[in-house]
């Protein structure tokens, strides 16, 4: 990519942060779950699992972001303008059932957070995620810039966190790097190991992040007189800056439940167990650490979340809504509802994050084919068009998780 970089007026660190607001998404609850499950029952070897995910997410949010900035549309304005009416309805409903599986998935996070610490019920708890939407409305008066910054913050207490669980755990360095990079067959011998596999893989790539990276990204473009060839390299700097440290995060979490649960012969398929395993395994100080980032993951993505479910809702139904606070509440209280529900009836909050997570992967292939079907486009990219590699790569990742979807649904129908 050849740039003019004398031509630059703005300093680099303008064009950093849309990605490290979407990377939140990245290490929520959800990843939480199905990376301790993974850990706990298989030791690393689905460590390798949680690589190919993050690299397949790299570059997924990088084409959300070239769409943003070469469009000057989101993914949902593309596909409402770009579809007929009946397809563009069909994905945005696919798309709203995305947002209500990543909300189960962060709302639980946030009450189990909250019970752990300070024994709040569950279901209050979760009562309690409703007021992030002033947290969001609050920051914004200040501009765009302080609402990435509090993530940011988020985003710094998690991996600290992880720092600590990771020094306190002594993992076997040797199979953490055999297994990061290197597949092995653990993954094709059940249908738990493939449904566990999915989970990461829906844990990691998440529809409603495609959705906000490429309406956040504008944030960089508007009013701003630098080629789009330069907004882009600095996205893709920003990109793999904040996505190689939540891909970090995400390992770290399976590797301190290979480590502490899976050496000791313990499966663990709750999140409140590894909590309370945690404090003799590692004492309270690991077990503190580890309730305090659960709770900045769930406070971070379901903010995140609520501002994903706002550009669906804007895109798709081409409205302007200027009473914003009531879109969000009104966006926040129907995601949030099958989680309260679920609640209500005792359905273990493992289970629900979990699943949440392969409804995610279930929904990826109605968000990523159309994305990369549009940054593939020449009319409509102009030059920031994907070259011959990256679209060959980004339909290869297509097909790759719409075929572990058809392989799941075979395993479920046959009982396997």
């Amino acid at each position: 990519m050849k740039v003019a970089r004398a031509s630059f007026k703005k300093p680099f660190w303008f064009y950093l942060g849309p990605a490290f607001l979407v990377s939140v998404g990245y290490i929520d609850p959800g990843n939480w779950a199905t990376s301790l499950e993974a850990g706990s029952r298989y030791g690393y070897a689905l460590l390798w699992i949680v690589t190919l995910s993050s690299a397949i997410a790299v570059l997924m949010q990088v084409l959300a972001a070239k769409l943003g900035i070469a469009t000057e549309m989101d993914l949902a304005q593309a596909m409402r303008r770009r579809y007929p009416r009946s397809l563009a309805n069909f994905l945005f409903v696919t798309a709203f059932l995305a947002m209500m599986a990543t909300d189960l998935a962060e709302f639980m996070g946030v009450a189990l957070a909250l019970n752990l610490l300070f024994g709040i019920p569950l279901f209050w708890a979760m009562m309690l995620t409703v007021f992030d939407v002033l947290l969001i409305l609050w920051l914004e008066r200040f501009g765009f810039r302080w609402v990435e910054l509090v993530i940011l913050g988020f985003v710094a207490t998690i991996g600290g966190a992880y720092i600590i669980e990771i020094f306190l755990a002594h993992p076997n360095l040797g199979q953490v790097a055999v297994n990061a990079f290197l597949p092995n067959g653990v993954v094709f011998k059940s249908s738990t190991a493939l449904f566990i596999a999915m989970g990461i893989l829906g844990a990691t790539v998440m529809p409603h992040n495609l959705y906000l990276h490429s309406a956040q990204v504008k944030t960089r473009t508007k009013n701003n007189p630098e080629p789009k060839e330069h907004v882009y390299f600095w996205s893709v700097v920003d990109t793999v800056s904040a996505l190689g440290a939540a891909w970090l995060v995400n390992g770290a979490i399976l590797v301190m439940a290979a480590a502490v649960f899976h050496k000791n012969g313990l499966l663990v398929t709750e999140i409140d167990q590894a909590y309370l395993t945690l404090k003799p395994l590692l004492g309270q100080a690991a077990a503190l650490t580890f309730a305090i980032a659960l709770l900045a993951s769930g406070i971070s993505s379901s903010t995140t979340g609520t501002l994903a479910g706002q550009i669906v809702f804007e895109g798709f139904l081409n409205v302007r809504v200027h009473n914003i606070a009531a879109l969000r509440l009104v966006v926040r209280l129907l995601t949030m509802a099958p989680a309260l529900v679920a609640v209500w009836f005792a359905v273990r909050p493992v289970t629900l994050l979990v699943l949440s997570q392969v409804i995610l992967s279930m929904q990826l292939p109605f968000s990523i084919i159309p994305l990369v079907a549009f940054t593939s486009n020449r009319s409509l990219m102009g030059e920031l068009v994907n070259p011959p590699l990256i679209k060959t790569l980004a339909w290869a990742s297509a097909v790759l998780i719409t075929g572990l979807n058809l392989l799941l649904l075979a395993f479920a129908v046959l009982g396997v």
